[in-house]
């Protein structure tokens, strides 16, 4: 589903830099400014500063003069508004709308393989329907001070509110373009998660063997293991060491802890 994130009379030109950034770390990159302050918003030192990296998504954004030119091709218009009106969209949660909305489409996509079907055979009865796929979802920002217009939230399907403390609500907006890019990424399916360091490599049974073998004689030199008696200290240890699941680093280190004992037990003689 086509996605695009549309700021209304944005006033501060960090914001714009911050929603790029927002947008593409949860792999979106249409923005469309509608009437900005700046005319040269995109290529300010803030905007580019605050993008922080996300200058493709800046390239790409457009800036137009009237929502009706930002919301062509978008079928299902999301506005962020807070403030209570008399009337208007209903108020709902981002993560449960998605949910239906997404259900919606995928329900479109089962079912246009059946109209099309019908269009073959010439059935006229049925109406023709917009083809799945073809849908576009807008989110909609009002600028920093005032939100959105009234008119402009009227246009909308449906007002999105963030959940948030009773008592303090206000979001800054860029916080507010990344909590709802996020939502929308997980609702399509998410990314998954980078692991921040190497794949761990465990080491192989010979590795352990040898270091056992090490650990027994450390263990033996400084009194605490009794070769003659030895009982069931060494097959504890092979069990206590599998479990751990250690790394040829880590076998390393308790090899290089074992040499220490050694030598230690050994200087005192």
């Amino acid at each position: 589903m086509k996605t695009r994130f549309v700021l209304i009379n944005t006033s501060h030109a960090g914001n714009v830099g911050a929603a790029a950034r927002a947008m593409k770390t949860m792999g979106f990159d249409d923005l469309v400014l509608v009437a900005p302050r700046w005319p040269n918003v995109l290529r300010r030192e803030e905007t580019i500063q605050r993008a922080s990296g996300a200058l493709d998504v800046l390239e790409n954004a457009r800036i137009v003069a009237t929502l009706d030119e930002a919301l062509d091709g978008m079928s299902h218009l999301c506005a962020t508004a807070m403030t209570p009106r008399d009337f208007g969209p209903p108020t709902v949660e981002p993560r449960a709308h998605f949910e239906m909305l997404l259900k919606k489409e995928r329900l479109a996509q089962a079912v246009a393989p059946l109209q099309a079907e019908n269009a073959k055979e010439g059935d006229a009865a049925e109406p023709a329907q917009p083809s799945a796929g073809n849908t576009g979802v807008a989110f909609l920002f009002g600028s920093e001070r005032f939100g959105m217009t009234n008119d402009d939230v009227y246009r909308c399907h449906a007002a999105l509110s963030i959940p948030t403390n009773p008592h303090f609500g206000s979001l800054n907006l860029g916080a507010a373009i990344q909590v709802i890019a996020y939502d929308w990424r997980q609702a399509l399916g998410g990314f998954a998660v980078q692991d921040a360091t190497p794949a761990r490599v465990q080491a192989d049974a010979a590795q352990v063997a040898g270091m056992l073998t090490h650990w027994e004689h450390a263990l033996t030199q400084i009194g605490f293991l009794d070769p003659a008696a030895p009982k069931k200290l060494m097959p504890r240890l092979n069990q206590l060491f599998n479990r751990a699941q250690l790394s040829p680093e880590e076998i390393h280190i308790l090899r290089g802890v074992a040499k220490a004992m050694i030598e230690t037990a050994q200087a005192k003689r």
